[in-house]
């Protein structure tokens, strides 16, 4: 429950946890608690359990993992208003009203769109949700005759599905029916579907039979990107679905959060942090593409929601579908240890084929614009017969470099070690701080006016593509051209309806998305993760060339994918293209477990900042010191060292790397060693954190 206390000159919210009969601190030091807001438990007992495990596990402090199981509203101390089981609807009467009727009562206008927004009606509680003082204008309403007040209709239970039979091919059909016969008890299944395989067909049918039982679903999706179209699709389906990530507003998600909480909807589909939203008669969880990086928080509490989802569903005794095309290491390590039961679904649905991947060598052979000749004559080709063409880059902007012609001088931000990126407005941003300036006239260095502009970003490409193809429409699809809110949806649904052609993007392209029309995909660059200096990077770009190869020849029509490169014969890439991912997959867990690195090995990285170069160091050279005697022979500690990208947004950054054969081990030698850490006195001059799991070491 929550209380508000006084702290300082301030009031702040807090969680009462437990209750103590006695304390050590004397009476004269004790302040009274100003008010206990919540009249009954506002976190329910086994998401208070699982806040508990993760603040062990994760080493952070508990007042900051249970402000995420929190929406914001809560957070702040807004009134909770208990549910009834009576809603607000408008008459007939009120909704043939009009605006004129309403012109010395705002409130009640408002409160009037508000209703006919919602023809089944609104519980005091979403009410509350937009409207502090709703009570006295809605009253009103009702003497009025406009709005009156009815029972709800009943809770989800038993929620009858509508009943629409979709033909599930073999593989389908074994993989539902043997999550459905974990439905009650606790089994986590890793779900391997190739492209266009069905999953998300097994995913409804199954929840489905869940609902049937009384019981709510939980999706988790890495992306705001993924929802819409899976929405619209889980809505024709189900009906009622509630959504929570971060694109809504506060009144929106608290309005999730509470309807989850108490049952009134039966399915639930977010973002990372919908993990903690609490559900009455939990049934089941869904992680969709659970490979995906997106799933690990990287700032503050540093949690995978995939992991926490599978420890949730092992103490709610539900089953847990992992579903992915590229699966991690670490669910196909958890499947070999006997952990997970490993589902495959190798074929797409329907008639749709697998597309034929070839590498491009671009070496020696002419670009436009980092286009070259062969792919352009493949673009043209699959336009001529009606198909859309994919062009994937994973570098937004216009050109990644801008150098003075004059000096050789590279402009760069001067609070990361980064280059900026030029915009086709003609500012230079930084994409790892956010730091922003025009393109200077004059360089800083020798005063020369003459800037050349190197590489591609996605807005390159779409300026070379209106130049190739005139008379085609392009749509280009990454973080600066999807800002605005409503933009992605519409950008999706007229690139569905063949408006666009040719469509060019980042990695916001390669998850999960269905453009049945696309019969060529070309990946532009796959040569980025050759070389990265993370020890995954392999494995993130054999995911990323399968994700966004995926999407052709999902239809009808066969599909084809082009892959350009100045490493035609590297063995990464040559491997993943003629023996597939899971052979790729399987050639990596083996590396990893020779190298005894994770899913292999447990890893953990103590990062420290500061705004001069030698604090964190000293910092860390002064924990590797107190972690040493608690970590013995069983826990390497690998470093201090900076991090790849020493300072970012004014910050120099370090990092300690702890790496262990056992995570019990691990977790052992954190235990006991880290309050050792806070009261060391180098600790005072630096910003540090612990990042257990890590998915990114730079």
């Amino acid at each position: 429950m929550r209380v508000r206390v006084p702290f300082g000159k301030r009031q702040m919210v807090g969680v009462l946890l437990e209750i103590a009969s006695h304390t050590e601190v004397p009476a004269s030091r004790l302040k009274r608690a100003h008010r206990v807001l919540d009249d009954t438990p506002l976190i329910p007992a086994d998401m208070l359990a699982l806040a508990r495990w993760a603040a062990d596990y994760y080493h952070h402090p508990i007042g900051e993992v249970i402000q995420a199981l929190l929406p914001v509203s809560l957070r702040q101390g807004k009134t909770v208003v208990s549910q009834t089981d009576s809603v607000w609807r408008l008459t007939p009467a009120g909704a043939q009203t009009h605006a004129t009727e309403f012109k010395r009562a705002p409130k009640q206008l408002a409160l009037r769109q508000l209703l006919a927004q919602h023809p089944e009606g609104l519980d005091a509680a979403t009410l509350e949700v937009h409207y502090q003082h709703w009570a006295t204008p809605l009253n009103r309403l009702v003497k009025r005759g406009w709005v009156a007040k009815i029972r709800r209709p009943p809770e989800h239970a038993g929620t009858q599905v509508p009943d629409v039979q979709v033909a599930l091919n073999t593989a389908q059909a074994l993989a539902a029916g043997k999550i459905r016969a974990a439905l009650g008890s606790f089994q986590a299944f890793l779900l391997n579907g190739v492209t266009g395989s069905g999953k998300t067909e097994v995913y409804l049918q199954v929840i489905a039979e869940t609902l049937l039982r009384g019981r709510q679903a939980l999706v988790l999706v890495p992306e705001i990107g993924l929802t819409p179209q899976l929405l619209e699709r889980f809505r024709a389906r189900i009906g009622t679905v509630a959504v929570f990530h971060s694109g809504l507003s506060d009144g929106e998600r608290l309005a999730a959060w509470l309807a989850a909480r108490d049952g009134r909807v039966p399915v639930v589909v977010g973002t990372r942090s919908a993990v903690f939203v609490p559900l009455k008669n939990p049934g089941m969880i869904v992680v969709d593409e659970e490979h995906d990086t997106s799933f690990k928080q990287q700032e503050g509490f540093r949690y995978s929601a995939r992991d926490i989802a599978v420890v949730r569903a092992q103490r709610q005794s539900i089953p847990i579908v992992l579903g992915s095309a590229t699966p991690s290491l670490e669910s196909l390590h958890n499947v070999n240890q006997l952990r997970y039961a490993h589902l495959e679904l190798p074929e797409r649905a329907g008639n749709a084929r697998h597309p034929l991947l070839r590498l491009l060598d671009i070496r020696s052979r002419p670009l436009d614009e980092g286009l070259s000749d062969l792919l352009l004559d493949a673009m043209r080709r699959h336009l001529g017969t009606n198909g859309q063409v994919l062009l994937f880059l994973n570098r937004r902007g216009y050109a990644p470099t801008s150098m003075c012609h004059a000096c050789g001088q590279t402009l760069q931000c001067p609070r990361c070690d980064a280059r900026l990126t030029l915009h086709r407005n003609h500012r230079l941003q930084c994409h790892h701080c956010g730091a922003e300036r025009a393109l200077p006239v004059r360089c800083g260095t020798c005063g020369g006016t003459d800037f050349g502009h190197f590489g591609q970003g996605t807005e390159r490409i779409e300026r070379a593509l209106e130049r190739l193809f005139p008379d085609t429409g392009i749509a280009r699809m990454d973080r600066d051209s999807t800002r605005r809110k409503g933009s992605l949806e519409n950008l999706l649904h007229a690139v569905r309806s063949g408006a666009y052609r040719i469509l060019v993007g980042t990695q916001m392209l390669a998850k999960g998305h269905d453009f049945p029309q696309v019969t060529l995909v070309g990946i532009l660059d796959a040569d980025q993760g050759l070389f990265g200096v993370d020890f995954r990077a392999s494995e993130r770009m054999a995911q990323l060339i399968v994700q966004v190869a995926g999407r052709s020849g999902r239809a009808e029509r066969p599909g084809e994918v082009l892959i350009q490169t100045y490493h035609p014969d590297h063995p990464l890439l040559t491997h993943l293209v003629r023996e597939g991912y899971a052979s790729f997959a399987a050639l990596a867990l083996n590396e990893r477990r020779v190298a005894g690195l994770p899913p292999c090995a447990a890893m953990a990285l103590l990062r420290a900042e500061a705004t001069a170069a030698n604090p964190p160091r000293v910092f860390l050279e002064a924990a590797k010191s107190a972690l040493a005697p608690h970590c013995g022979r069983q826990v390497q500690l690998l470093g201090p060292a900076p991090a790849p990208m020493e300072r970012r947004a004014g910050r120099y950054r370090a990092q300690l790397l702890l790496l262990a054969s056992q995570r019990a081990l691990l977790q052992q030698a954190l235990a006991t060693a880290l309050p050792a850490l806070a009261v060391l006195k180098e600790a005072r001059r630096v910003r540090w954190s612990l990042d257990v799991d890590p998915a990114e070491t730079y």
